[in-house]
């Protein structure tokens, strides 16, 4: 087994599932983005099952980034398991999570660590959605429908770009559509929350894993457990100097 890199500042997961077309122009955009920062990092990609040849070209990447971490799910387990793969693997003090589809742009990496400065959740908001009306209309009855059902402060859930301390994580459930959660959850244990506006871009590459069926109302079915969850969430803190 060979040694792991120092512990990075930053880790970024990324959740992929028959991204291949997406990954090289992903990781290249990444990487500069990365780099104006300044930080540390590890940059973690969670093979989600995929049948496009992910893993392999993911392996072949590693031999030339040291700070590629792939993480190959055996079979399609969805995002929410995928993300909590690449979660538990990330050793930063900072945790960045987006999707592989370069809707998302990297470039607006700095934005988020700079709001991250005064807060311990920052969740992007989609600016000018370049996404089908039927896509755009189901986010937006998931989000008023979430948001009065939890009160929680998240404008666009659907947003995967987002930036974590990765104190505020610490403890959280895993299950699956968690991946829609993280944000409101981080909130009800006294997290502070603050959103940026983000860019969004036309998909590239392949085609959209969600439609209405399981975007819509899987969503709002998840509302009942998170609302039990909301009541029932343990929050603490331990004084570390008896530790």
């Amino acid at each position: 087994m060979e040694p792991r890199v120092p512990r990075p500042e930053m880790s970024i997961v990324v959740p992929a599932f028959n991204e291949v077309q997406s990954l090289p122009t992903l990781l290249r955009e990444l990487r500069a983005a990365i780099a104006a920062t300044g930080r540390t990092h590890e940059l973690i990609v969670v093979d989600d099952g995929s049948t496009d040849g992910t893993a392999a070209w993911l392996r072949a990447e590693r031999a030339r980034d040291r700070a590629l971490v792939p993480m190959v799910l055996l079979r399609n387990a969805g995002q929410s398991a995928a993300l909590a793969v690449g979660l538990g693997r990330a050793r930063g003090d900072i945790v960045v999570t987006l999707d592989a589809d370069l809707q998302n742009d990297p470039a607006d990496l700095p934005k988020l660590l700079a709001a991250l400065e005064f807060a311990d959740v920052v969740s992007g908001v989609r600016l000018e959605r370049q996404d089908a009306w039927s896509r755009r209309a189901a986010s937006a009855v998931a989000n008023t429908i979430r948001r009065v059902v939890l009160r929680d402060p998240v404008t666009d859930i659907g947003c995967s770009f987002k930036a974590y301390r990765a104190h505020a994580l610490v403890g959280l459930p895993m299950f699956a559509g968690v991946h829609r959660f993280l944000p409101a959850l981080c909130v009800f244990r006294g997290a502070r929350f603050t959103e940026v506006p983000l860019t969004h871009r036309p998909r590239q590459h392949g085609v959209s894993k969600y439609g209405i069926g399981n975007r819509l109302w899987r969503g709002i079915a998840d509302l009942i457990g998170v609302q039990w969850l909301k009541v029932r969430l343990l929050d603490y803190e331990v004084d570390e100097q008896d530790a």
